[in-house]
């Protein structure tokens, strides 16, 4: 099937990206960007380089100039040569529980001498399942391929089949890892509350009670202990890093130390954050900017009587409690995002036809699957030094945010690059950034953006390679 690439600025889409203002007073509205972001030169050549994964979803450059991609439903650690595409097994672990929703085997991360894990498990082999999460650390043998002795870090996580998302990064020594707010509120989990705004006691973290961990980025040590140097939050020193978060599937270590984040709005406001210790991003009672638009926390597992109620995600009956505005609610340590990816205006219309019943598939959202990093020096082209790569579950598509020369904030137009029917769960770069790989998600469906409804993707289960910049090429799809 023939495929079109595509480069083109953000302004270009259905609904217009926004941008920070600098600094945002607490009433101010995002900036729309306007068209005629700097193009990227001709469309890059795209070949698949491996395929036949099972729902690939941590896809990383391993020391040893290999790719590493964890399958969150295969149970299985593969290793790719980028050369050919040829797969091997490193590791299988049976323990894992993958039911095919946002469970199972995750995130994965290098450190020297060691590769860090986090999946999924039944922390009660009776039925039902009792899912929980753990962190385990493999000593790595760079030499034979090989990952042994495994250690566990942290068990007993918070874990669902919803809105898990199960990040690792190391950086500067320590090990952070995400854990969304598990979909409560919502669905068939409407009538648990969401706990993003609450924090543990000290109590609690003696107990190891990890119970106030949704909705978390966390910071430990490699053996899995709280960093003496954490962040105090409300008195209480734990491995909670940053809070109030929906669902962030992106981490990503920046410029002098800083550690970047995308989460998945509710319906629009997918956000891009510069994580600061101890900030709170405000979910759920502020979904993207704290602007009053588009968005108000409807507690449903406040709701008398909720068993009885059927959840509708449009039409909220009057007995679900309403929680304050966006402006009536503040908190000393929240944070605005850096960007949202959309913000739309009260009075949205969410159920577009276009998409038929599926009205999800048309939200102004491109839901951000992870986040990498393009540094300042060795960029191959000035308009991806220093910014951030957010792959899009839905648009099957790669985002390009800008960063200003410290990091702090996002500047100009965002690119949308590497246009094919997929849903992209995360990217890598090679070490001198010429080229970048895809790990395509096995089966769901995309949005009209990139073409499709139906669910037919072009390449599931694959890992897809671009290079940028290449003189004179013309688009080259296949492989």
């Amino acid at each position: 099937m023939k495929r079109t690439l595509t480069l083109v600025a953000c302004a270009g889409l259905v609904a217009a990206c926004s941008t920070t203002p600098a600094p945002p007073p607490p009433t101010a509205k995002p900036d729309i960007p306007s068209a005629g972001a700097a193009a990227l030169g001709p469309p890059p050549t795209m070949k698949v380089l491996a395929s036949g994964l099972s729902n690939p979803w941590e896809l990383t450059w391993g020391p040893d100039n290999f790719l590493w991609a964890t399958e969150k439903t295969g149970k299985q650690i593969q290793r790719i040569n980028p050369a050919d595409g040829a797969k091997s097994v490193v590791l299988a672990i049976p323990e894992v529980s993958a039911s095919g929703a946002q469970d199972g085997l995750l995130g994965l991360a290098f450190a020297p001498g060691s590769v860090f894990v986090a999946y999924d498990y039944d922390a009660d082999p009776a039925p039902p399942v009792n899912l929980r999460g753990k962190i385990v650390r493999y000593a790595y043998d760079q030499a034979g391929a090989k990952l042994s002795n495994p250690v566990d870090v942290m068990t007993d996580l918070p874990a669902s089949e919803d809105h898990n998302a199960g990040r690792l990064v190391v950086s500067a020594g320590k090990l952070y890892y995400s854990i969304g707010d598990q979909g409560n509120n919502q669905f068939d989990r409407a009538c648990v509350p969401i706990r993003a705004q609450d924090l543990p006691t000290d109590a609690q973290v003696a107990a190891k009670d990890w119970s106030t961990y949704v909705g978390k980025t966390l910071r430990m040590n490699f053996d899995g202990t709280v960093p003496t140097d954490n962040p105090q939050i409300k008195g209480v020193r734990s491995h909670v890093f940053t809070y109030g978060h929906r669902n962030p599937q992106g981490l990503a270590a920046g410029p002098d130390g800083k550690l970047f984040s995308d989460e998945h709005g509710p319906k629009s406001d997918d956000e891009i954050n510069l994580l600061r210790p101890g900030g709170n991003y405000g979910w759920p009672l502020v979904a993207g900017f704290r602007d009053e638009q588009s968005y108000r926390y409807s507690n449903w597992s406040a709701a008398p009587g909720c068993a009885g109620l059927e959840y509708d995600d449009y039409d909220v009956p009057a007995s679900v409690p309403k929680g304050p505005g966006e402006l009536q609610w503040s908190d000393p340590t929240y944070t605005e995002p850096l960007k949202t990816i959309y913000t739309v205006p009260t009075g949205h219309n969410f159920r577009d036809p276009a998409c038929g019943e599926e009205f999800d598939l048309c939200w102004p959202s491109i839901a951000p699957s992870s986040l990498d990093y393009v540094p300042a020096d060795n960029a191959p082209n000035p308009a991806l030094a220093n910014a951030l790569l957010v792959p899009s579950l839905k648009n099957g598509a790669v985002y390009v945010l800008k960063l200003t020369q410290d990091g702090g904030s996002v500047q100009g137009d965002v690119l949308q690059l590497f246009r094919t029917r997929n849903r992209y769960r995360d990217v890598a770069l090679s070490p001198d950034h010429t080229k970048i790989y895809v790990a395509t998600d096995s089966e769901g469906k995309a949005g009209p953006q990139s073409g499709s409804v139906t669910g037919d993707l072009d390449n599931p289960g694959s890992i897809l390679e671009f290079a940028l910049n290449v003189p004179g090429a013309a688009p080259k799809p296949g492989g």
